[in-house]
């Protein structure tokens, strides 16, 4: 999967990507839908390089794009990356190798292309995609103990865990891009009368770290995806921050899940990572000593010797004090999706092993990505001890779960020796009061 365009000594003629510490480098070139920022016009599909987004459209007619990678760039004029995501892993690796020569020092196309520029300052994003089923997962090992642990100290994981990848359905109305706000949800509340609940706004808002993940072409009902042919249905990452409710949860989740505790926002980053700009970053897939070994279906050499990514993972809080006085955003949690318990193979090869079928546009959470120490723990039910251990913030202030005008901020990104940084921007939601 390593090719020409991973190469670290690449430079572009956007002077903004070779600065150090860019998320947005030439080796990277993630996808997203913008348009003007206070402008009522449609969005469109765009790809980042430095702090400019370079126009699908615009450079689609401008016709400097040839064969495959021009069927590619024309299916990214769209309104919605889903054209795109719908072409195949073939067409989205060949219009990424004719971006990354366009952009590069000395390029040709750079006259052309820098005409089709547009600062992402002044840009406002859209979700990237039509998601037609999201399917939240449950896959760090870490976070289900942790959780597990408050609820059941002797037996904190249950058995199936390290057999089968947990999931549930979510819904998609509610799926918002960074920047989203939304009222403290209200639902039913376990009272002291446990014989009859309250309708009351949650107490206990917590954040969830998560990846989301883009499923490209899809297959047909009844049609199992492979493991081996898995990564190929997969157009990118992004962070995803998926929002709980933890007292309508406590109350609600049994017998079939969360229902309410979940379905009132979940936060995307706009910018969508592909899977090749990720493949330096590919580390082996592990399992302790004395875990089960995957069954059949989940299990190849590929995904063995290469089927975790370490994504680096970071949750910030920023108060409204924070905001109003100037102070930095305080880091919650640090984490990485390698502890990730089940690979994105495995997630889509089990998802369709019953004939499920995919389609281009549907989204995957990775689940609340939990690492094997407290500051790796991307929840706050797990870094304050289920709200017995409130966490200390500057000038005084402290949190067990989030309060009215929080925002949570997630970042993520990869970086090592020899190799090109590769980020996902931020993710950004703020908690508002509950409506009267």
């Amino acid at each position: 999967m390593i090719n020409e365009t991973h190469d670290p000594a690449l430079r572009s003629w956007v002077a903004s990507a070779n600065a150090p510490g860019s998320d947005f480098p030439i080796q990277n070139l993630p996808f997203a839908v913008f348009r003007p920022k206070g402008k009522a016009g449609p969005f469109r599909c765009g790809v980042a390089i430095g702090d400019q987004i370079l126009d699908l459209a615009v450079a689609s007619r401008a016709q400097v794009f040839q064969s495959v990678a021009a069927q590619a760039a024309a299916a990214g004029t769209k309104e919605s990356l889903n054209a795109l995501m719908a072409m195949g892993n073939n067409a989205w690796s060949a219009l990424r190798l004719a971006l990354s020569r366009a952009l590069r020092e000395k390029a040709s196309e750079q006259q052309v292309l820098a005409a089709c520029l547009a600062p992402q300052s002044e840009a406002e994003y859209d979700v990237p995609a039509h998601i037609g089923d999201y399917t939240d997962f449950y896959t760090s090992i870490h976070h289900a103990t942790n959780i597990g642990r408050q609820f059941r100290p002797d037996n904190p994981l249950l058995p199936n865990f390290k057999w089968i990848p947990i999931g549930y359905h979510g819904r998609c109305s509610s799926i918002g891009v960074s920047g989203q706000r939304f009222p403290r949800p209200a639902g039913q509340l376990k009272s002291t009368d446990v014989l009859k609940p309250v309708l009351a706004a949650s107490k206990r808002m917590d954040i969830e770290l998560e990846l989301g993940i883009f499923i490209g072409q899809g297959n047909d009902s009844g049609a199992p995806i492979p493991i081996g042919q898995a990564e190929q249905h997969v157009f990118g990452l992004c962070l995803l921050n998926d929002w709980s409710a933890r007292d309508i949860q406590a109350w609600e989740y049994q017998p079939l899940g969360p229902f309410l505790a979940k379905n009132f926002a979940t936060t995307l980053s706009p910018w969508v990572v592909t899977l090749e700009a990720l493949a330096p970053y590919r580390v082996p897939f592990t399992r302790a000593e004395g875990d089960p070994e995957p069954l059949p279906y989940l299990d190849s050499p590929c995904n063995r010797e290469r089927g975790c990514i370490d994504i680096r993972m970071e949750a910030l809080i920023r108060t409204e004090r924070m905001l109003r006085e100037g102070t930095p955003a305080f880091s919650l949690a640090r984490t990485s999706y390698k502890y990730s318990y089940w690979t994105i193979a495995q997630l889509v090869a089990h998802h369709t092993v019953n004939g499920c079928n995919l389609r281009p546009g549907d989204l995957f959470g990775s689940g609340t990505m939990s690492g094997p120490v407290l500051e790796q723990a991307a929840a706050l039910i797990e870094l304050t001890a289920g709200g017995k251990n409130p966490i200390a913030l500057p000038r005084g202030e402290s949190r067990t779960w989030l309060e009215d005008g929080d925002t949570a901020i997630l970042t993520g990104w990869c970086e090592g020796p020899g190799k090109a940084r590769i980020g996902f921007g931020t993710c950004e939601g703020t908690l508002l009061p509950a409506r009267s």
